[in-house]
């Protein structure tokens, strides 16, 4: 006999688990003290929930594996909801245990009573209540299998009093299976007719194109075809591709943007892209998505494909002809290198400030060549997107999907944890740092090298940014910073400051041979604009609004700012 606790930690164990994010508390001892007496899987103790959540999700993303976070009861539990929501939109495999109020109160009012089952429905692929301790072996076996065949949440609610209780059970191995999907044969010959009398082929490339690089190269040449990529598809795309021509959305380069709109022929692969505005109106798109249900989600698809990205380009290719005419391609290649040369002119020292590019840019330069790089939402988003180089050993994670605040350091601690000899960089703003700044401590409590630069702009930046272009005065977007350093150093963390941009190249070598935790607190310019590939009429406007309600407000001395930090973008 062993308690049902037991009974979950030696299941996780035998599956590979090797750590459990979270806070203990009186609903968790059960779980607590199986950990402890089991030994296998390691406690790592966070400061706030929610961190927790995002550091599972992390691990999931770096290891392809389940990940497990777990919360006490009540409150406990929900503040894990933000970073399994991050975990559920990136669709990585998350094991929740949500802890319970004694059963026999269920229903009753008591102290700290949720009804956790219902709460984490939305974002879980399972949620479910354990009421007997008979139940637990079945229902952890089917969480866990959801979890990891979904590649997404799963959430079991365990009442404190459940997880104490004896049962007759043994450990069970639970792991993931890789299927092959490959499209119908039919569609098959309906995509390659479509391709081989394309006479402008793009291909949007996203996440879903992971392990599929050779595939992916090899298809792009055979239909010399550019390659746009989305964000979380930029770590598996952009590397030893001579067809990447950049990326696509909001935040991402012109090149990319007119090599789609400029196509007869798209092909989305893996891809979840969001914005429809950025979609051609007339081409030809085909999609492949091993979910049949993302197909069509963005915009019309005249070809869908159900299947995985490197089994459908196998089955595409022996029917493919090779494209003689190479002058979409050329074209957008020529546009992509003056999209980065301008991108790259932005990124130099400034003797009157500091510009977020240019510290982007040193990082890239300075980091290992498998470091992994964790932006915060928000503008340091942005630069990570645009001056990160990616190879095919460093990852690219971050919440790009939910778009969550707070995610950079919190992310960090999950990946830092599954390997402490690798260099793990958190790209964390100034409104992210702080909000769970707590975070900071876990780093030195569980010996975290994590390297934390803070883009110190004084405000929440991207914020800003989507208030000039709807015409809004900035408002309730400034943040009085402390020295984000001293408190590092208050902390037990190496803590350096740069105000001066002659001194930046060697404060970022400094800090990221420290041997443990650093932060590096970079005071940035707060003027300077993320420039979208196009500006539309309406953003333009806004704009002018911005412009016009900022000199009535009395506050003109902004506008003479930003135009002197960003007259270089317009040039």
């Amino acid at each position: 006999m062993v308690t049902v606790a037991a009974n979950i930690v030696e299941t996780l164990a035998a599956s590979g688990v090797r750590r459990v994010y979270g806070i203990p508390g009186d609903s968790l001892n059960g779980f607590t003290d199986a950990l402890r007496t089991n030994g296998e899987v390691e406690w790592v103790h966070v400061r706030h929930e929610e961190a927790a959540a995002f550091a599972a999700s992390a691990e999931a993303a770096v290891t392809g594996e389940l990940a497990v976070c777990a919360g006490s009861c009540g409150p406990g539990n929900l503040h894990l909801i933000n970073g399994l929501f991050d975990a559920q939109r990136s669709r990585v495999p998350v094991l929740a245990i949500a802890a319970h109020i004694p059963s026999d109160e269920i229903g009753t009012g008591y102290f700290q009573e949720t009804h956790p089952q219902e709460l984490f429905r939305e974002c879980s692929v399972y949620a479910e209540h354990v009421a007997t301790p008979e139940q637990m072996p079945r229902l952890l076996r089917i969480a866990m299998r959801e979890a990891v065949s979904q590649r997404g949440v799963a959430v079991l609610v365990v009442p404190g009093d459940v997880g104490l209780a004896e049962i007759e059970a043994a450990a069970e191995e639970i792991r993931g299976q890789e299927p092959r999907v490959i499209p119908a044969e039919a569609e098959i010959d309906r995509a390659a007719e479509a391709l081989n009398a394309g006479k402008k082929v793009t291909i949007l490339a996203g996440a879903g194109v992971a392990g599929a690089h050779e595939e992916l190269v090899s298809f792009a040449e055979r239909l010399q075809a550019p390659v746009v990529h989305a964000l979380r598809g930029k770590e598996f795309v952009e590397y030893d591709n001579p067809f990447d021509v950049g990326m696509t959305g909001l935040i991402g380069f012109a090149s990319g943007y007119h090599a789609m709109r400029e196509c007869d022929t798209l092909v989305m692969l893996g891809t979840d892209f969001p914005y429809p505005q950025f979609f051609p109106e007339d081409a030809t798109i085909i999609q492949v998505d091993v979910r049949g249900g993302q197909i069509g989600r963005r915009t019309r698809v005249d070809i869908p494909l159900v299947g995985g990205v490197a089994e459908t380009i196998a089955e595409l290719l022996p029917r493919l002809e090779a494209a003689a005419d190479s002058g979409h391609l050329d074209a957008a290649r020529k546009h992509y290198r003056r999209s980065r040369k301008g991108l790259d002119d932005l990124a130099t020292p400034s003797k009157r400030t500091i510009h977020p590019q240019y510290l982007a840019r040193l990082l890239d330069e300075a980091a290992s060549d498998d470091a992994v790089f964790l932006p915060d939402v928000g503008s340091p988003v942005v630069w990570a997107a645009r001056y990160l180089t990616m190879n095919g050993r460093r990852r690219l994670i971050g919440s790009f999907t939910h778009g969550s605040m707070a995610n950079a350091l919190s992310q960090a601690i999950g990946v830092q944890a599954v390997d402490r000899s690798r260099q793990v960089i958190a790209m964390a703003g100034d409104g992210g740092l702080s909000m769970l700044l707590g975070e900071l401590i876990t780093l030195t409590q569980n010996d975290l090298p994590v390297k934390t630069v803070v883009f110190d702009n004084a405000s929440l930046n991207f914020v800003e940014l989507e208030m000039k272009a709807a015409g809004f005065v900035n408002y309730a977007t400034g943040l009085d910073n402390p020295d984000f350093a001293k408190i590092a150093e208050a902390m037990g963390i190496r803590g350096i400051r740069v105000t001066d941009s002659a001194d930046l190249e060697d404060a970022v070598r400094e800090f990221l041979a420290h041997d443990g935790p650093a932060v590096l607190d970079v005071v940035t310019e707060r003027q300077e604009l993320s420039m979208p590939p196009t500006i539309t009429a309406e953003q333009a406007k806004g704009f002018a609004l911005y412009a016009i309600r900022t000199v009535l407000s009395g506050r003109g001395d902004e506008l003479v700012d930003l135009a002197r930090t960003n007259l270089r973008q317009l040039r």
